[in-house]
């Protein structure tokens, strides 16, 4: 045997393995479902021509997932919750419904949307939910997702006429619309927006605070019959009707098929309208209707045998760049969009498709003129394939994002570590509103009562163009309460009162709040600790700052380019001249066990929150850092640890638990 073909083999089944990982695990995948299905696909048929190389653990053999603890405790599936295996054109699916008829004789199949999001189960014990598991690692153990299923519309909680057990299985996903709500609030709040629906619905539904998930509108279709004891169900079609009868929701518009040609009817229809649903599909299935002719087939470790998956082709079209579009999220990034000539594209027509970034745009060599071909990835969102450049005009060249804002004029930043391009100015009007959020949560100022709604009215009301005004609202308290801006006189007050207190924060939450890049709440602590006062730091020289502890040299630029604008030491000035504390209060050490170590927090503690116990770690000397290096001294780590936990094992840092780390200091 040839070595290349070992060694294609073992590295297909690492890149599986790895993308399993993302994608059920850590609900980020990085490549499509297509470019995976491929994968696989390539994998399976050296397997298949290489028997000798088979291996029990290859991702041919097993689910993808694994059970976590996010949501619940683990819990032992009583019917395996299995996957299907891949067919990708009609000639597989002739010769898949011809092997069933060769053996059953007639058998009846049904067609139905495949939907793209995340298996979940339901128990019912005599007609009340008692248990909503997620599907883990599929053959043995889930996830105990109970509560936050209570909160899904779609999940009935009660059923009427009901057997004695009864478990179904279905399919959370989340709309488009919901999705395009959820991803809004993402940006608004500063935080990463999900890649896709499907990602959006599984991480929400493994969230701890079902008010979260309940927020966010989560919907279900159930697709199974998993076990039934005190009734009987012949066929998956009398399943359905049962469901109907009790209000529950399966797969809509599904046909009942015979033949390898009305299948394939049945798959393209499916496939004609799903640009048109408010969902997304990512395929067709096709299952036998008769639970005794299931029965015969059965199932291996991975997937059931008695239904099959149709995935639908990538549809790509060519069209032409007309124009690059500059816009500035909330969190002050630089997002060019292609605007390219109209093209029908899955049943939606489509005219623009995000470009990301510089690099993108480098890497692709795009410019406005060019002939390319778009995608739509995920069935929901366009995306250039492709740039032809054999068609390109002359005089066309790779577009280059400026170094101003297009929405202010000020200068843009590279973020550290990353290709994203950032307005500098914190009065940007694109982005204030995010900044105030930032300025006054939790992690910053700390001022209560500034939520999304009443920021948004009060900078449309003109009442604040920057972090200072913040300050200058009790002189527009009357008018505040006239119009209820943030309530009436109670509230009001409320709010005043509190933009009061804040005045005698430390130094460093103000410093954290300023938004200047990678210097957030930690940062910001060494760094007051290091010059004990804002105008200190405003003073220093970038070769000052990089004496900071873990302050390297790119963040000291950004914090000497942000105290070198005018606008800024403004803004200082301003926040100075009203009051609000400028230096480092010295707080009063509980103890010196943890001097001079470092520590780094991740998962979930089990009995106190992440900052409680950097609030702990520092009250007692220690240093709390937001990454894993080979300067961290220990890790503490909680239930569902993630990437931090395989870095720190890799450079053998020391992990510990809660619990140790309350040993360590004798409490």
């Amino acid at each position: 045997m040839a070595m290349d073909v070992r060694t294609e083999i073992e590295d297909l089944r690492q890149k599986l393995e790895y993308h399993n990982e993302r994608y059920y695990n850590q609900d980020a995948p990085e490549i499509s479902d297509y470019e995976y299905d491929m994968m696989m696909e390539r994998l399976k048929e050296l397997e298949a021509a290489h028997p000798e190389l088979d291996s029990a653990s290859s991702p041919t053999k097993h689910v993808g997932g694994s059970a976590k603890r996010e949501a619940g405790v683990k819990v032992r599936h009583n019917v395996p919750m299995l996957s299907l295996d891949d067919i990708f054109d009609q000639e597989q699916v002739t010769n898949w419904v011809n092997g069933m008829r060769q053996r059953l004789g007639n058998p009846e199949f049904v067609v139905e949307q495949k939907i793209d999001g995340l298996s979940m189960t339901l128990r019912y014990e005599n007609g009340r939910l008692a248990l909503a598991e997620t599907r883990g690692d599929g053959l043995n153990f889930g996830e105990d997702v109970t509560q936050n299923a209570l909160v899904i519309p779609d999940v009935v909680q009660t059923l009427s006429d009901a057997p004695e057990y009864l478990e179904i299985r279905g399919e959370v996903y989340m709309t488009r619309d919901n999705f395009s709500k959820v991803n809004e609030k993402q940006e608004d709040l500063g935080q990463k927006p999900f890649a896709n629906p499907r990602n959006c619905a599984a991480g929400t539904l493994r969230q701890l605070d079902s008010k979260v998930v309940k927020e966010r509108g989560l919907s279900m279709f159930i697709f199974n019959l998993q076990q039934a004891r005190g009734r009987e169900f012949a066929t998956h079609t009398e399943f359905y009707d049962y469901l109907k009868s009790e209000g529950v929701k399966m797969i809509p518009d599904y046909r009942i098929c015979h033949t390898p040609e009305e299948c394939w009817e049945a798959i393209q229809a499916i496939g004609e309208k799903r640009g048109d649903l408010p969902y997304d599909i990512d395929g067709a299935v096709i299952k036998l209707n008769r639970y005794t002719e299931r029965d015969v087939y059965g199932h291996t470790d991975k997937v059931s045998s008695w239904a099959i998956a149709y995935k639908y082709p990538p549809e790509e079209k060519e069209t032409v760049i007309r124009d690059i579009e500059l816009t500035v999220g909330r969190t002050g990034r630089i997002n060019p969009t292609a605007i390219f000539d109209t093209i029908p594209l899955c049943g939606t027509k489509v005219s623009r498709a995000t470009l990301h970034n510089q690099d993108f745009i480098d890497s692709m060599d795009i410019g406005i003129g060019d002939h390319v071909t778009v995608y739509k990835s995920g069935e929901i969102i366009p995306k250039i394939r492709k740039v032809l450049h054999e068609k390109r005009p002359e005089g066309t060249v790779t577009f280059q994002i400026p170094d101003t804002c297009p929405v202010c004029g000020a200068k843009t930043v590279r973020e550290e570590g990353t290709a994203n391009i950032f307005c500098t100015s914190q009065t940007c009007p694109a982005q204030l509103v995010r900044h105030i959020i930032y300025f006054t949560g939790r992690d910053a100022m700390d001022i209560h009562g500034f939520g999304e709604m009443a920021v948004e009215k009060l900078v449309e009301a003109g009442y604040l163009k920057s972090i200072a005004d913040i300050y200058t609202l009790k002189d527009h308290r009357e008018s505040m309460i006239r119009s209820g801006i943030v309530g009436k006189e109670k509230n009001t007050d409320k709010l005043l009162g509190e933009i009061e207190s804040s005045k005698e924060r430390d130094g460093y939450q103000l410093l954290a709040g300023l938004g200047i890049p990678n210097v957030g709440k930690t940062a910001a602590r060494t760094i007051m600790d290091q010059f004990g006062s804002i105008d200190r730091v405003m003073a220093a020289s970038i070769e000052e700052l990089t004496e900071t502890p873990d302050v390297g040299q790119v963040t000291a630029e950004g914090i000497h380019f942000y105290f070198s604008q005018e606008g800024n030491q403004e803004i200082i000035q301003r926040l100075r001249d009203m009051g609000v504390n400028m230096d480092r209060i010295q707080e009063e050490a509980a103890g010196e066990e943890l001097s001079g170590k470092t520590f780094v927090i991740t998962g979930t503690l089990p009995s106190m929150k992440r900052k409680e116990a950097a609030d702990l770690i520092t009250a007692h000397g220690g240093k709390v850092s937001g990454s894993v290096s080979k300067k961290t001294d220990y890790l503490l780590a909680g239930e569902a640890a993630g990437s931090k936990l395989t870095k720190a094992e890799s450079l053998g840092v020391a992990v510990i638990s809660e619990e140790e780390l309350k040993t360590m200091l004798g409490i």
